[in-house]
């Protein structure tokens, strides 16, 4: 049996070989060699939204898969771009929409928004990434709150970052131990809080980040004890470590950004 804390150790300790055997897989390197050959045909808002292997490809690149069924507003997303303050993809509070648009910035580049190393090597990057954190999140939630946080800490700059952000929020009130209701409570008193309980700095510092999570994949397990987990079948791997009672509890017992 491994834990949530032992699970993440392992996807993360070799992070490049993580991804590597996700892009292996043959679903994902069938996908991705299908983007690689077509995406520079795609010229326009119309071209990429008429591929629906793109399409699906792209918004899934940028943890957007569940909203394909939504076209409408993703195409008023891609033909307003970043610009202008007052872009529909600037108003929305999830930012997920404003790196797409900007991943793919028709409404400045035009033809040329395809042609990017960011639209191109870099969606493909974003792909695996977050295939890897479905992947693990599929037999442990935890895992993936936590790769996905690791993967999100340097963008942090305040507590609203994290409130604007139902998954970095659920792992910071898991770490600091904070009640459910505390989610229903008033928005500008949850960040009052998370400011004066946080050093949102810290979050610049993959180091501290580390700590951070090494004790939200404890308190996670405490409420979510594993049983069956084993992270490395999700590879095509298998492993016998585990973590012992006494290490769970000295993780448990970090200070929140401490050494």
């Amino acid at each position: 049996m491994t834990t949530t804390y032992t699970s993440y150790k392992l996807i993360t300790q070799n992070i490049d070989k993580s991804i590597e055997r996700v892009a292996e897989a043959p679903d994902v390197a069938r996908e991705t060699e299908y983007y690689l050959a077509n995406i520079g045909n795609v010229k326009s808002v119309d071209d990429f939204m008429a591929d629906t292997r793109l399409y699906n490809y792209a918004l899934k690149a940028h943890g957007l898969e569940d909203m394909g069924y939504a076209k409408a507003l993703i195409r008023k997303v891609l033909t307003e771009g970043v610009a202008n303050e007052e872009a529909f993809a600037n108003q929305l509070s999830d930012n997920r929409y404003a790196d797409l648009a900007k991943t793919f910035n028709f409404a400045a580049e035009g033809e040329a928004a395809t042609s990017s190393e960011a639209a191109r090597q870099g969606v493909v990057d974003l792909f695996m990434r977050q295939t890897l954190e479905q992947d693990a999140g599929n037999d442990n939630t935890g895992v993936r709150l936590a790769l996905y946080f690791e993967r999100s800490a340097s963008k942090i700059s305040s507590a609203m970052d994290i409130l604007a952000d139902d998954a970095l929020a659920e792992v910071v009130r898991t770490t600091l131990g904070l009640p459910e209701g505390f989610a229903a409570s008033d928005i500008d008193g949850q960040a009052a809080y998370l400011e004066k309980a946080l050093n949102i700095e810290d979050f610049q510092d993959p180091e501290k980040t580390g700590k951070f999570l090494e004790r939200f994949t404890a308190m996670w397990e405490l409420d979510n004890p594993s049983e069956t987990y084993d992270p490395l079948a999700v590879f095509g791997a298998s492993s016998g470590h585990g973590i012992s009672a006494d290490l769970l509890i000295s993780i448990n017992s970090l200070k929140l950004g401490g050494s």
